[in-house]
C-alpha cells in the first residue's frame, strides 16, 4: 500500500543503528519522519503555513516534544488518565531542539512553523532525548521549508574508564563524570548543554569534538535521505523589503550619533536606554510629514534599529569598551549577602550590577519529594530548584501566569550546576528545595541565581562540596570583508543589551576544582574551537573572581543548622523489626509521631531497615528516637527494666518489660517468700522492676524475676531442693502412675491424693 517509502540508516561510533523513514506515517504533513533506534520510535512532523504572519518581525516557530505513555506500556497517573500539557523534562528537551534548529532559518521569515516530535515506542537502553533533533532535522530536510540545515544532537559522556561514549545507556552513564548534549551542522557548533563533576575546559571542548564528528555522519544521510526524496529546491517566500537607498540614509543620519551614546559607557540601562531613546526621538520627529515618510515607516524604525546595533558592537570590536564603560573581562560589581531572610531555613541576596536574585533554601523530609512520572520512568528527587522571572524585575507590567519555557530553562541550568555539589543522599536525609525570585534583571539572571543558590546552601548548614560560581559569557565577531579574517572581542558577565546584539550567549558554572555546568547559544557560522577555548579560559577567570567576592561573605557551609530547620537522624535497624516499629496499620509509629511532634520515615535499604527522623528541636527528636531505640532494643540477660503487668495467671504473671516484649514472671520468682495467690501481690496495670534471667534458647520466650531484685528476708532458709526420682524408677508401669506427692496407685483411683493441694506445682 504505502509504495514511496524510503528508509536510511546511519551508525553510532560503537556501530548500533538509527533509521530514518519517511512515506509510511503522517503524511500530510509538511516533512514526517519516524526515526528508530532499539525499540525507541519517534514520530518526527514539521508544518509550516504558505502565507506569513501579517505585522511579525519574528520567526513563530514552535517545538513540541511529547512522550506517549502508551509507548512504554503505561497509564498516565491522575484523574484524567491522559497526557496533558508537556512536563518539564519534555519542555527542556523541545528547547534543546528549538535552540539548535532556530538560527538557522532565514531571519526574515515570518511563517508560523509547527515541529512535534512524538515518542511513539521506548527503550530505556536507546533514550530519546539525544535523538529528538535528528527526526526534527529530518523531517525539516526533506520539506521546501528554508532551512539552512541539517544539524543533529547527540549526548556525549565520559564514562570511569575516561572513554568518551557517544549516545550512551543508561548503565553507561552511571558514575560518568561529564554529560554533554551537542547541537551542530556538519560545519558548525551551534548548541551545547550539560552537566560536569568539576572538569577541566580541555575535557569540555575534547567532549564536543567527539560529539561533532558523530553529527557529521548524521547530517551526511539527513542529504542523502533529501536527495531520495527528490527535494531540489525551497520553496519561495516574501521576506524583508529592503531599501539601500533609504538605509544608507539613515545610516548617514544617526550611525555617528548613536555611536557617540554608545561610547559614553553610561552604566544604568534605563539612562543607557533614555539616551539612545533621545537620539531616535529627534531623528523621527525631524521626517516630514507626508504620505511617502508614513509608507515608509515600519522599514525606517527596521534600519534605525539596525543602525543602533551596529554601531554598538563597532563600539566594542573597535575600542574593547562596552556599553557600561568596562572593558571586556571585567565583571560588574558584586554585593553578595546572606542570613537575610530570619525565618528561611537558608536564604541569600546576591546582587551583580542590575541583576539580582532573592534566593531560599528550605529543607524537608522524605515526604516532601517530587514524585515524578513520566513514560520513560516513575522517580523521585530529593533536590528541587525553581526560578521565578516576575515582570518588575525588569519594569513591566506583565501577568504572573506561572513559570514559561525560559523559566524552566533556566532553573534546569541551575539545578544542574548545584546538584553536582550536594552531599550524596547515602550522607544527605533531606528534601532540598532551592526557590530563585529575580528581583532585577539586566543580565544572566540565570547566573546569579546559582551564585545565590550556593550561598543560600552554605547558609542552611547543607555540606557542599566547594562554592560555585557562575558567569555568562558573550562574543561580538565580524569577519573583515578585505581579509576574511574573524575579528572578534569575547565579553564576560554580558548585559542584557549585550546578549540582544551579540553572537553568543555561553552560561559556565563551577567550582575551584572544575566546570560543573554549562550551557552555550552560538548564532553565527565558524565558531573555531580555539576561540571557544579562549572564552572557556577568560570564563574561568571571571569565575574565580566571583568567587573570591563570595567567599568573603561565606566561605564553607555552616557547623550547624538554623535553630528552627528541622533536625534529622538516621538509625540502621534489623530488617526483621521494622514491622515491629511501624506496628499494625501503622499505629505505634502514628502513635510516636503524635506524641513527640517528630516526623519518621522508614525504608528498607539493603536488607536493612533505615530509619530517618526529622524534628524542630532537640526534645522531640530526642523522644523519638529512644522511643525507637526502646522497640529495636535486644534484650540482655541479667539486666534490669521497668515492666507493666498485662495479665495474671495461677502459675505467675506476664509482663511487658520492652515495647513489644513480654516475658513469664513465675510464681516463684515474685517474692522471697511462698506465694499461694499471685493476685494478692500483683494487679494487672501494676508497675514492677524486673531482671531478665534467661532466654530460651530454643523458643527466645523469657524468663523473669521480681524477687531476684528485692532484699532477702532476714533469716531467711531456702526450703530443700525437693527431692525427684530418676525416671526410670518410679514404681509400676506407666499406667500405674508415679507417686509425686503420695502414693497414687492406679491412675484410676484418685482416692489417696487427698485434695489439690497434696503436691507442689512449684
Amino acid at each position: 500500500m504505502f509504495e514511496n517509502v524510503i528508509k536510511k540508516t546511519v551508525a553510532l561510533p560503537d556501530g548500533r543503528e538509527i533509521s530514518l523513514e519517511t512515506g509510511r506515517m503522517a503524511r500530510q504533513a509538511d516533512g514526517s519522519i519516524v526515526l528508530r533506534m532499539g525499540n525507541t520510535m519517534l514520530l518526527a512532523t514539521v508544518v509550516s503555513n504558505p502565507e506569513k504572519r501579517e505585522g511579525a518581525d519574528f520567526l513563530p516557530l514552535s517545538v513540541d516534544y511529547q512522550e506517549k505513555f502508551a509507548s512504554a506500556g503505561k497509564i498516565p497517573g491522575g484523574f484524567l488518565k491522559r497526557e496533558g500539557r508537556l512536563s518539564d523534562r519534555e519542555i527542556l528537551i523541545s528547547r534543546l531542539v528549538d535552540r539548535a534548529i532556530r538560527p538557522l532559518f532565514p531571519s526574515d521569515y515570518y511563517h508560523d512553523t509547527q515541529i512535534m516530535i512524538t515518542m511513539i515506542s521506548a527503550d530505556k537502553d536507546a533514550l530519546p532525548d539525544a535523538l529528538v533533533a535528528l527526526a526534527a532535522s529530518a523531517a525539516l530536510s526533506i520539506t521546501d521549508i528554508p532551512f539552512d540545515g541539517p544539524i543533529s544532537e547527540v549526548r556525549v559522556i565520559k564514562d570511569t574508564n575516561g572513554e568518551y561514549i557517544v549516545n550512551p545507556t543508561p548503565a553507561q552513564m552511571e558514575g560518568c563524570t561529564l554529560d554533554l548534549m551537542i547541537g551542530a551542522t556538519a560545519e558548525n557548533i551551534t548548541m551545547v548543554e550539560g552537566e560536569m563533576q568539576e572538569v577541566g575546559e580541555d575535557e569540555m571542548i575534547e567532549a564536543i569534538k567527539v560529539g561533532h564528528e558523530a553529527i557529521k555522519t548524521q547530517c551526511a544521510i539527513q542529504i542523502e535521505l533529501r536527495e531520495a526524496v527528490g527535494v531540489t529546491e525551497y520553496r519561495e517566500f516574501v521576506g524583508d523589503v529592503e531599501d539601500e537607498a533609504l538605509k544608507e540614509e539613515v545610516f548617514t543620519a544617526l550611525y555617528d550619533k548613536l555611536y557617540a551614546v554608545a561610547a559614553q559607557g553610561i552604566k544604568g540601562k534605563s539612562e543607557r536606554k533614555a539616551a539612545f531613546t533621545e537620539v531616535k526621538k529627534a531623528y523621527f520627529e525631524a521626517l516630514p510629514e507626508d504620505e511617502e515618510t508614513e509608507e515608509k515607516l515600519p522599514l525606517i524604525k527596521r534600519y534605525v534599529a539596525k543602525c543602533e546595533k551596529k554601531a554598538s558592537r563597532d563600539l566594542v570590536l573597535n575600542t574593547k569598551n562596552r556599553l557600561d564603560g568596562r572593558d571586556l573581562e571585567e565583571v560588574r560589581p558584586i554585593v553578595p549577602e546572606v542570613d537575610v531572610l530570619p525565618s528561611a531555613h537558608g536564604s541569600a541576596l546576591f546582587t551583580r550590577g542590575e541583576t539580582q536574585s532573592l534566593t531560599t533554601v528550605t529543607l524537608g523530609t522524605k515526604m516532601d519529594e517530587q514524585m515524578l512520572d513520566s513514560a520513560m520512568e516513575s522517580s523521585s528527587s530529593k533536590f528541587i530548584l525553581h526560578y521565578n522571572f516576575p515582570g518588575f524585575s525588569t519594569g513591566e507590567v506583565r501577568p504572573n501566569r506561572g513559570p514559561g519555557r525560559r523559566e524552566v530553562g533556566h532553573g534546569n541550568l541551575g539545578h544542574r550546576a548545584l546538584a553536582r555539589v550536594l552531599p550524596p543522599e547515602t550522607e544527605n536525609p533531606y528534601t532540598i528545595r532551592i526557590v530563585s525570585d529575580i528581583l532585577e534583571s539586566n543580565g544572566s539572571s540565570s547566573m546569579a541565581t546559582v551564585c545565590a543558590g550556593s550561598l543560600a546552601l552554605m547558609d542552611a548548614g547543607v555540606n557542599i562540596t566547594g562554592t560555585v560560581s557562575g558567569i555568562a559569557m558573550g562574543m561580538i565577531s565580524e569577519n573583515d570583508p578585505e581579509t576574511g579574517e574573524l575579528k572578534y572581542a569575547i565579553l564576560s558577565d554580558i548585559l542584557g543589551d549585550e546578549d540582544h546584539l551579540g553572537d553568543m550567549d555561553f552560561k559556565v558554572t563551577g567550582t575551584e576544582k572544575g566546570i560543573t555546568a554549562c550551557q552555550m547559544d552560538i548564532k553565527v557560522d565558524g565558531l573555531p574551537y580555539e576561540v571557544l577555548k579562549q572564552a572557556l579560559e577568560q570564563a574561568n577567570r571571571g569565575r574565580a573572581h566571583i568567587r573570591e567576592v563570595m567567599d568573603e561573605v561565606i566561605s564553607t557551609s555552616r557547623d550547624d543548622l538554623k535553630p528552627h530547620a528541622p533536625r534529622s537522624f538516621v538509625m540502621m535497624i534489623p530488617q526483621d523489626l521494622i514491622g515491629a516499629v511501624i506496628g499494625p496499620g501503622g499505629k505505634v509509629i502514628q502513635e510516636i509521631q503524635k506524641d513527640t511532634g517528630a516526623t519518621i520515615v522508614i525504608e528498607e535499604v539493603e536488607n536493612q531497615g533505615q530509619v530517618s527522623f526529622f524534628a524542630v528541636d532537640k526534645v522531640a527528636m530526642d523522644g523519638a528516637v529512644d522511643r525507637v531505640k526502646a522497640i529495636v532494643a535486644q534484650p540482655e540477660v541479667g539486666e534490669t527494666y521497668p515492666g507493666t503487668v498485662k495479665s495474671l495467671q495461677p502459675f505467675g504473671a506476664f509482663v511487658e518489660f520492652m515495647p513489644g516484649k513480654e516475658g513469664l514472671l513465675h510464681i516463684s520468682e515474685i517474692a522471697w517468700e511462698r506465694t499461694d495467690n499471685v493476685e494478692s501481690i500483683l494487679k494487672v496495670g501494676d508497675k514492677v522492676d524486673i531482671k531478665l534471667l534467661e532466654i530460651d534458647p530454643k523458643t527466645g520466650k523469657f524468663k523473669l524475676s521480681r524477687k531476684a531484685l528485692l532484699p532477702m528476708p532476714e533469716g531467711y532458709t531456702p526450703p530443700p531442693p525437693r527431692e525427684r526420682r530418676d525416671r526410670n524408677d518410679r514404681g509400676g508401669d506407666r499406667r500405674g502412675g508415679f507417686n509425686r506427692g503420695g502414693d497414687r496407685g492406679d491412675r484410676r483411683d484418685r482416692g489417696d491424693r487427698g485434695d489439690r493441694g497434696g503436691y507442689n506445682r512449684r
